[in-house]
């Protein structure tokens, strides 16, 4: 058999392995979370969250939903170098992340072994 023969069959076999992985792992919404952010917000997001008082009281100042909480918990930056500190029996973290009219805003939250609590919320003055 002829090197363009079996290369050709190495190529229909990998392209039906491939289409059998994504047929299963689209079904399954697998989602590949490795990377140290991308852990940190989905324990975040995966626990039920509960909101302080000073978090309350700036939700209702509507120039921050709690939807946008839900985005940058989705798709904000933890920053490693204030995080993970103890608080309160639990760890805090910070996280940066831009509300629904483009500015830039950090969370603090609250993680504990049940559930999560969002501590604060401060509007920054520059983007992130």
């Amino acid at each position: 058999m002829k090197f363009s023969q079996r290369l050709a069959y190495y190529l229909f076999g990998l392209l039906i392995g491939c289409i059998f992985l994504l047929y299963f792992f689209g079904e399954k919404k697998t989602e590949f979370c490795y990377l140290p952010n991308c852990r940190v917000l989905k324990e975040l997001r995966t626990k039920p969250m509960t909101y302080s008082p000073e978090a309350d009281s700036i939700l209702q100042q509507n120039w921050v939903e709690k939807k946008d909480i839900e985005k940058i918990l989705q798709h904000g930056k933890v920053d490693f170098s204030k995080s993970n500190i103890e608080f309160e029996n639990g760890k805090i973290y910070i996280i940066n992340g831009i509300n629904k009219k483009n500015e830039s805003i950090t969370i603090k939250v609250i993680n504990y072994s049940n559930d999560s609590k969002l501590y604060d919320i401060v509007k920054n003055n520059a983007f992130p």
